[in-house]
């Protein structure tokens, strides 16, 4: 179990920028924008209002699969638009709970009706990864220093 917050697992993050979009951009557009920052999923603004998500699944799945073009079609047509999210005060605890059992990879993250960030799965991984190893060498330490 992780119980460090979100907002902790933020200051932490090697890149907090928040990579966005508007909700009438070409989908080719949003892509450019993920290919140049490398990233899955951009976040879709609508006068500084969360609208929705659109990743690289949306476009699998919802642009190839239903023979749209990425040049003419919008990400308004293409975007998640039930967009569940996290609070800083959250846990990486709680949102591996809610990633996994919502089938989703990223989660913007907002405070007082504002976005402050974005949590992805990676994000939620590594941390409990880490969280997995610091255990770890602490059991170690403790076993050594019982001689057990």
């Amino acid at each position: 179990m992780d119980a460090t917050t979100v907002g902790k697992l933020l200051q932490t993050k090697t890149s907090s920028k928040i990579w966005t979009v508007g909700p009438n951009a070409l989908v080719y557009e949003a892509l450019e924008t993920m290919a140049r920052h490398d990233v899955g999923a951009l976040i879709v603004l609508d006068e500084g209002r969360v609208v929705g998500v659109f990743s690289e699944r949306d476009y699998a799945r919802k642009v190839i699969l239903k023979g749209k073009s990425s040049r003419v079609a919008r990400v308004k047509e293409m975007m998640a638009t039930n967009v569940l999210y996290a609070t800083s005060d959250m846990t990486v605890d709680d949102c591996m709970h809610l990633m996994t059992e919502k089938h989703v990879r990223h989660l913007p993250v907002m405070e007082n009706d504002a976005l402050i960030g974005i949590i992805t799965i990676g994000d939620v991984v590594k941390r409990i990864i880490a969280s997995q190893h610091h255990e770890i060498r602490q059991l170690e330490k403790y076993i050594r220093g019982t001689g057990l």
